[in-house]
């Protein structure tokens, strides 16, 4: 890397996987209206025409108007290649496909379990897990043995497992996990306080808060917009809108696989006295099955959406038409910016500016102080020159602890049974997970359905569960 005026040049990041494509165009799209920066990109795919295609995109993007970052596009067959002198790593990764994932979210169904998203906590997301570990296993091994001094930056869920495999295998990592859930939360009070206050115009990133939790399970116990305490003006907002939610034209719950009126954070206002700080389909997975996830009506009347697996095979078709067309030249790529802080913790590790921002990391500095050391957790941290220093963020309540305990127990477990691909251990976590225990499931079958969900993502698993 050369440092210029205020700008760096020649960086290299390695990015492993984007196949997917909708994480890799926002990093290319992020990069190319990023004038402080340029240099290379080594992109690393099973999929190496996946790859090649985004090669193909990001180097056209160089010619686009408003493209003011210079980057060069390559491919690379191996881990090694692409990590070969890498200043930054990015991870965004599917664990095996849709297929897979339709077992994870939609098998628990026979058992009375639903899942809102099935990808981070839940029967899905500790079965997601299970895939991905290996592939994170090797990862951090690459990471190690060709980019020791790379920061590491993972987009891929379970977040939190996926952040404590890497730092299990490779303790002198430095890695971390970013997530857009609590953006999402900021930019929810940012609208409230306009509607309560009489305000227009805010900017999200005026809204100060303090994050505790773990990923997708975060809460704010503070929250300000200049000065203005925001706690009291969202308690009389819940007062007014509990029943009907948050009701907002360009978001409209019901049309939208994605959206939600708010109304379990308003809940879990009510009951906690925290403001939940992360979407309501990402919540309603780490609370007991009985409170939002009990069928599809009792979702529909919390006012969030059950995303099916046929929705995301339509989506990713959709993305790969799209992608077809870039690289044949039939649309143009446009830049417009994602929103996401990756660009910008990347200026800060080099030094351009300091940044404060919510981020995944273990919680050896004891950030949250009555969870475990070994437990990643979510909080803010200051990102400046090479290193990252994690906000001493407070403890929990003890209601709020004794609900995210059981999660974090569950990493361990889920760890650990991946490792020694120990069927009986991911059993004992489906009995402790609340969405399970919610249904009073009997011991029998939740063995079985553990047993029929590995069975149905084995082609992504290694040998030792074959047996």
């Amino acid at each position: 890397m050369y440092y210029k005026n205020d700008s760096v040049t020649d960086i290299r990041i390695a990015y492993i996987g984007g196949g997917s494509r909708g994480w890799a165009w926002g990093l290319m799209t992020d990069l190319a209206m990023e004038p402080q920066l340029s240099g290379t990109v080594s992109l690393y795919d099973i999929d190496a025409q996946a790859a090649a295609d985004n090669a193909v995109i990001g180097n056209r993007m160089n010619a686009v108007e408003g493209a003011v970052g210079k980057w060069s596009y390559e491919t690379a067959g191996t881990l090694r290649e692409a990590l070969g002198g890498a200043d930054f790593v990015v991870i965004s990764i599917l664990p095996g496909t849709f297929d897979e994932m339709e077992s994870d979210v939609h098998l628990p169904e026979r058992l009375g379990i639903y899942q809102s998203v099935g990808d981070t906590a839940g029967p899905g997301g500790m079965i997601r897990a299970l895939r991905t570990i290996p592939m994170y296993v090797t990862i951090a091994q690459a990471v190690r043995d060709f980019a020791p001094k790379a920061w590491v930056i993972n987009y891929t869920n379970p977040m939190s497992l996926c952040v404590k495999v890497l730092y299990h295998v490779f303790p002198e990592i430095k890695a971390f996990g970013c997530c857009h859930e609590v953006f999402g939360t900021q930019k929810f009070l940012r609208d409230v306080c306009e509607q309560e206050c009489g305000f227009t115009g805010l900017d999200w990133h005026d809204v100060d808060v303090n994050v505790l939790g773990i990923n997708h399970f975060t809460w704010f116990n503070a929250a300000s917009y200049k000065g203005i305490d925001l706690f009291p003006v969202y308690k009389k907002y819940v007062e007014s809108h509990y029943e009907e939610g948050f009701e907002n034209p360009d978001d409209n719950w019901m049309n939208s696989s994605f959206a939600c009126a708010h109304r379990v954070k308003m809940d879990l206002f009510k009951r906690y006295g925290w403001i939940a700080a992360a979407g309501d389909r990402h919540l309603a997975e780490f609370m007991p099955s009985d409170n939002y996830l009990q069928n599809p009506e009792t979702v529909q009347q919390w006012k969030f959406g059950l995303t099916s697996v046929a929705w995301r095979k339509k989506d990713l078709q959709q993305r790969l038409e799209r992608s077809a067309r870039l690289v044949r030249g039939e649309e143009s790529v446009e830049l417009k910016p994602t929103g996401e802080e990756g660009i910008f913790l990347i200026k800060a590790l080099l030094g351009l500016g300091r940044v404060v921002s919510n981020v995944n990391i273990p919680n050896t500095a004891g950030q949250i102080s009555n969870l475990p050391g070994a437990a990643v957790v979510e909080t803010n941290a200051l990102f400046e020159r090479d290193r990252i220093v994690p906000v001493m963020a407070g403890a929990l309540t003890e209601d709020i602890r004794c609900l995210i305990m059981p999660h974090v127990e569950n990493h361990e477990r889920i760890l650990k049974a991946a490792l020694l691909c120990d069927e009986e251990m991911v059993v004992d976590a489906f009995l402790q997970d609340p969405l399970v225990k919610g249904k009073k499931c009997s011991e029998s079958d939740v063995r079985t359905l553990v047993h029929d969900m590995i069975a149905n993502t084995k082609t992504y698993l290694p040998e030792g569960w074959m047996g």
